[in-house]
């Protein structure tokens, strides 16, 4: 099982065992608003032994690494003990989709009838304020009336998450919106219940406002409506944020046909599927597990998986996966992979694991955070004492103390990372490009040199035997036979073709061993059988046609039967269609391309004179390509490395950004840092372009959310803005960020 098929996210428990592998489980946790709820979350699980928790405040989702001995019940417990709800997080997307969705309803009827209030209340205690001969009698019971049901019933949610964290010792935004919404409610009832507090007409439109009386009902309102309306549109944006990632969780079948002995067909749901069962998928549905097609013959739509626009044909031995769709013909298919064992199930594991990390930017702007509300609320108390102290005006320091309040917006610095990555990872599926996470993102941004591999990478794979050279006492059907027995237990590509030109029906090979980047030995029929290249098998007599087909550009394999030369196949490959587009692309953006391979000179120079690199490195031994990757990164390069076989495994190590095809190997995709579901070379340069777009996103927000705090908490405590305005800036903070971050769906790559 490779790396990305492990760890599956929604595992049950398993017994305790003090020697056993840490568990991984996933909690829904609820009631987070900001990046100090995150913190405290973080805080308290880690507190437990044998834990190590990152919580994400974008997906409200809590990723724990934990020894068997810890309990379920003891992670949702800490979650609860410390003011928030936890469940374990459900394998089914659409339950998470209708949570939020009854919780967006909530905000907007809370907001709908706020705004209903709000609006009359504002424009009569502005002219009762500004102009108190307009002051009929009752006028303070009218604004009462109008007022306490948005102060209360309407900013309920977030009086009681203040009163939640408030109980376990913690203060998050809704403490800083909470209190400054009940500060001005208290003054204002202050003001208008209290007689003889009435001023002059002022002369002068802004000579009124600035001389008003301290009627804050409309600021409390205000603050109350606007914290609501910046949640319904944050959390609107962020649905659509995780939409693409909704997409891909959802993308596999629900039920499949399965094909019984009497060859009638039996409707199961997709978890009952077992390896070997067939199934049937016909036109529109889709294929429900990876599989082997056994007969039948369709095209099936890849985009789901690869981004692929073109469908591509399946027919009888072909493999197909799991998550496409069939456009047309009926398939019956052998299922090789089920459950967590799919390439659909690890694809989204590579996402799920990446939400759980946590970039360099975001773990700083987690220790502001763990800081930031105490830190306002001393700042508030000292703009009051300020205030009140230097103007002798109670009016002034409790405006200018309510300002300070509700203009801060730690959600901005939780959200700035997290919603940025969580588009891209949604943008990346698209494209056929994951990213295992925040540290390979990271990377990305001083990659100045890709090294390819050439067979499978740079060119399709899809080799096929285009001449074989016989040497006398031998036949060519012969040597082919024993050829194709030893290739067939090998995963090389040039092993495939071998395969392919030997035909069905062949024998057993027995004693087989695979020398990486040389070939493969072993026993056929009695007889010693060795196939690979010249520094492997040396050509003999057969030196001439190895000369010649190098002199073509062709890949050579040598085939040697009981210690005598018997056969050279000469192998020819094709260059990927995009494969130059995609080598312009890097150059255009200053990057220098390397193509590193096995094979010889001549066929390597011939691929990349065709593709347009210009560094060629040939006849590289596996070790050697560790070596190259080295070399580079001597001279000060920042190397990326692109491969797909079980040879090109350590290189991926190696480099500072490994990108795995997805076709490629389990050994390759397991050591790499990127996985490229599409087969285009063009990949390579949409997941750097997209890598280093999030980037410039992400660093987009911290400077807004970290400038926007730094600059705007000080003006408010100067006196200079009305706690209206301070709240209509704080929920503009945190949509901005998530608006910023919602550009990142329309990357073109390609």
């Amino acid at each position: 099982m490779t790396d990305l098929q492990s760890a599956a996210p929604h595992a049950p428990e398993a017994p305790e065992d003090a020697g056993a592998a840490p568990q991984r489980t996933f909690l829904d946790v609820g009631g987070m608003t900001c990046a100090a709820c995150v913190g405290r979350v973080e805080r308290k699980l880690n507190k437990l032994d044998g834990v190590r928790a990152v919580v994400n405040l974008a997906t409200r989702t809590a990723t724990v690494e934990h020894a068997p001995g810890v309990s379920l019940q003891d992670l949702t417990g800490t979650v609860e003990a410390a003011g928030y709800t936890a469940a374990p997080k459900s394998p089914n997307p659409r339950r998470a989709m209708l949570a939020e969705e009854r919780e967006r309803r909530d905000v907007l009827r809370r907001l709908v009838v706020s705004l209903v209030l709000f609006v009359p209340a504002a424009d009569l205690s502005i002219v009762l304020a500004t102009i108190p001969s307009t002051r009929f009698p009752g006028w303070q019971w009218v604004l009462l009336a109008l007022s306490l049901p948005v102060v209360t019933w309407g900013a309920w949610p977030l009086h009681k998450r203040a009163w939640q964290g408030a109980r376990h010792g913690s203060a998050t935004m809704d403490t800083l919106v909470s209190v400054g919404i009940i500060a001005a409610t208290a003054w204002s009832l202050v003001t208008v219940l209290t007689p003889g507090r009435q001023r002059p007409d002022p002369h002068g439109f802004w000579n009124a406002i600035i001389a008003a009386d301290p009627i804050y009902l409309e600021v409390a309102m205000g603050v109350t409506v606007f914290v609501l309306a910046g949640r319904y549109f944050e959390a609107s944006a962020r649905a659509k944020a995780a939409s693409a990632l909704r997409e891909l969780a959802t993308r596999g079948a629900r039920e499949v046909s399965v094909l019984v002995r009497d060859g009638s067909e039996l409707r199961i749901p997709v978890r009952e599927l077992r390896e070997e069962q067939v199934f049937v998928v016909r036109p529109g549905e889709t294929i429900a597990t990876d599989g082997v097609v056994e007969s039948g013959g369709a095209y099936v739509d890849n985009s789901a998986m690869t981004g692929e626009s073109r469908p591509v044909p399946a027919d009888v031995g072909d493999r197909v996966v799991g998550g496409t769709v069939c456009q047309d013909g009926r398939l019956t298919v052998r299922a090789t992979a089920v459950g967590a064992d799919t390439t659909f199930a690890a694809m989204l594991r590579l996402v799920e694991d990446a939400q759980a990390t946590k970039a360099r930017m975001q773990r700083l702007a987690d220790r502001v955070s763990a800081v930031f509300v105490p830190c306002v609320f001393a700042i508030a108390a000292a703009t009051f004492a300020g205030w009140l102290l230097g103007s002798g005006s109670i009016d002034h320091a409790v405006k200018a103390a309510i300002a300070v309040l509700v203009i801060a917006c730690p959600c901005a610095l939780g959200l700035a990372t997290p919603v940025a990555f969580m588009v891209a990872s949604g943008r990346g599926a698209q494209l056929g490009v994951y990213v295992r996470g925040h540290q390979a993102l990271e990377a990305t941004e001083t990659i100045d040199t890709v090294v390819f591999d050439k067979t499978g990478t740079v060119t399709t794979g899809l080799l096929s035997v285009a001449a074989v050279s016989v040497a006398p006492g031998f036949s060519e059907d012969a040597v082919l036979r024993l050829a194709g027995a030893v290739e067939s237990a090998s995963e090389h590509a040039v092993a495939r073709a071998v395969v392919a030109r030997a035909g069905g029906d062949l024998p057993a090979v027995e004693d087989f061993r695979a020398v990486p980047g040389l070939g493969a030995t072993g026993t056929v029929d009695g007889a010693p059988v060795r196939v690979g290249s010249p520094r492997f098998v040396a050509p003999g007599v057969l030196s001439g046609a190895v000369d010649a087909a190098g002199e073509a550009g062709r890949t050579v394999a040598v085939v040697e039967v009981d210690g005598a030369v018997a056969a050279v196949l000469e192998v020819a490959d094709t260059v990927k269609t995009d494969a130059a587009e995609a080598v312009t692309r890097l150059h255009d953006a200053g990057v220098r391309t390397v193509l590193l391979t096995g094979d010889n000179a001549a066929a390597a120079a011939k691929v990349a004179a065709e593709v347009g690199i210009e560094d060629v490195r040939a006849d590289v031994l596996p070790d050697g390509k560790v070596d190259a990757i080295r070399s580079l990164q001597a001279e000060g390069r920042r190397v990326a490395m692109v491969g797909d076989g079980v040879n090109d495994g350590p290189a991926l190590a190696a480099a500072d950004l490994g990108l795995a095809m997805g076709t490629g190997t389990d050994v390759a995709q397991g050591a790499a840092d990127v996985v490229l579901m599409r087969e285009e070379l063009s990949a390579v340069p949409d997941a750097l372009g997209l890598a280093r777009a999030t980037l410039t996103t992400i660093k987009t927000n911290l400077v807004w959310a970290f400038g926007y705090n730094v600059a705007a908490i000080p003006v408010a405590a100067a006196g200079l803005l009305n706690p209206l305005i301070s709240a209509a800036a704080m929920s503009f903070s945190s949509f901005f960020v998530v608006w910023n971050s919602l550009r990142l769906r329309r990357f073109g790559g390609r």
